[in-house]
């Protein structure tokens, strides 16, 4: 049975009526068509390719190689078919991978490049293994972009402004909400552990049971787009900006990430349990690179605002065992659950991206055998901050890494550098209610 044959029969057995077909683009949001059913797989599938020139705000990115924006043809991905819970008839998704015609990949594809920076740790005997942590707020809905977003009500009434972490009683205080979110990841086969209340008012993160690279990219996109629409049923929205809330914590994507070898070792570990060169390497990879990878990390200009705001976000990309307040933190497990933690990635990135550039610097740490920094003792924020401070820099850093070019491809670091220009550009062609309000008649 063909894989056309393979989804036509997954979808009359489950009765499905539409199929949203996408492809994530350059923001992590979803590009696609949507089907009905019995027509998918019956024709080809296409979409411009400029769909990753596409900016955050709608605009395009000049993509030099393809001035005439072609049509890429798109392959449904059998293993990713699944229902779509929320929508009001019998719905599936399905993610898609973009191709030429003559068959290559598109190599400006998200989900693609981090298959590319999976294939060097294939070609070494190397898996690696990560698991996602994902925070995001609840907020009110409201319309007036000038004005600062709050809290929602919880089922009792009350806004929560006060900062509960670890709060059992504010996370019941929206059992409601935390209910539909299982139960819609359950029905999608996203893998979620466990949920906790954060710093921030009505602020929450949950993690990600450990697997594939690709797999857990998947589930996180999907699971961004899930909990948003299970905020509008609850009259609520839900936003993953990284810093969406005026002195308040900003919200993060930890990347938890091991390697293991070919005997399903991990091979952060020796023998003995202790750490190993390559792992150390590894660190020394992400210290060494995660400055030029920056940019896949903190994708806007509000992304830098999450690390001035000194709320369990890094400011540098010290390393040490069990200390939330570094860039690069070693949880205290055992020797087979080996793994590093990067925190330096806000909310607001697209989940490929962010895989592929963390692990791509881990990959180049071991392959050059760096040595990482003696840990930190103490709270790294008393240390100097190290980090680009503006998005700018971090363009410029990107665009020229010969590093991030080897592994991602030259192609993906123009046009995804080029992207960003324009985004920033944009940003900074706006006046900001402070400036009117502080400097207009004070300068």
């Amino acid at each position: 049975m063909s894989e056309t044959e393979q989804i036509q029969a997954w979808l009359k057995d489950n009765a499905i009526e539409d199929v949203e077909a996408f492809v994530p683009d350059m923001a992590g949001a979803a590009r696609g068509k949507v089907l009905p059913a019995g027509k998918f797989g019956t024709g080809e599938l296409k979409l411009p390719e400029g769909i990753f020139a596409q900016t955050i705000s709608g605009d395009y990115a000049t993509n030099k190689d393809n001035v005439e924006d072609r049509d890429m043809l798109l392959r449904p991905d059998l293993s990713t078919l699944r229902p779509v819970p929320w929508a009001s008839d019998p719905t599936a998704s399905i993610f898609l991978d973009c191709t030429h015609r003559d068959g290559t990949p598109v190599d400006t594809a998200p989900r693609y490049v981090l298959r590319k920076v999976l294939d060097l740790f294939e070609a070494k005997g190397w898996r690696p293994v990560v698991a996602p942590e994902v925070e995001f707020y609840l907020i009110n809905p409201h319309s007036d972009a000038n004005e600062e977003v709050e809290p929602p009500e919880g089922r009792l009434g009350w806004t929560e402004t006060s900062k509960q972490p670890y709060s059992i009683d504010t996370m019941n205080d929206f059992d409601p909400f935390i209910n539909d979110i299982y139960a819609y990841c359950e029905a999608q086969d996203i893998q979620i552990d466990t949920l906790s209340q954060e710093m921030g008012p009505a602020q929450f993160e949950l993690n990600f049971l450990h697997g594939n690279a690709i797999d857990l990219a998947d589930q996180v996109f999907l699971f961004k787009r899930t909990v948003r629409e299970v905020a509008i049923a609850h009259e609520m929205m839900a936003t993953f900006l990284a810093r969406p809330i005026s002195e308040e914590a900003g919200s993060a994507l930890h990347i938890h990430q091991s390697v293991v070898g070919k005997d399903g070792k991990n091979i952060f570990s020796k023998e003995d349990g202790s750490f190993s060169d390559l792992f150390m390497s590894y660190i020394g990879g992400l210290q060494k690179y995660m400055p030029q990878a920056l940019l896949l990390f903190a994708p806007y200009a509000n992304s830098y605002r999450r690390f001035l705001s000194y709320w369990a976000s890094p400011v540098n990309l010290g390393w040490a065992v069990d200390n939330r307040t570094v860039g690069l933190r070693v949880p205290d497990s055992e020797p087979e659950a080996r793994r590093v933690e990067n925190r330096l990635a806000g909310s607001d990135v697209n989940p490929y991206l962010a895989l592929a550039g963390s692990l791509a610097c881990g990959y180049l740490g071991m392959i050059e055998g760096l040595k990482a920094d003696d840990p930190i003792e103490g709270s790294a924020y008393d240390l100097p901050f190290s980090l680009h401070r503006t998005q700018y820099e971090s363009i410029d850093a990107f665009e020229g890494s010969a590093a991030m070019r080897s592994t991602l491809g030259d192609s993906f670091v123009d046009l995804y550098s080029a992207v960003k220009k324009m985004e920033c550009h944009e940003f900074h062609e706006q006046v900001t209610p402070w400036e009117r309000e502080v400097l207009m008649f004070n300068v």
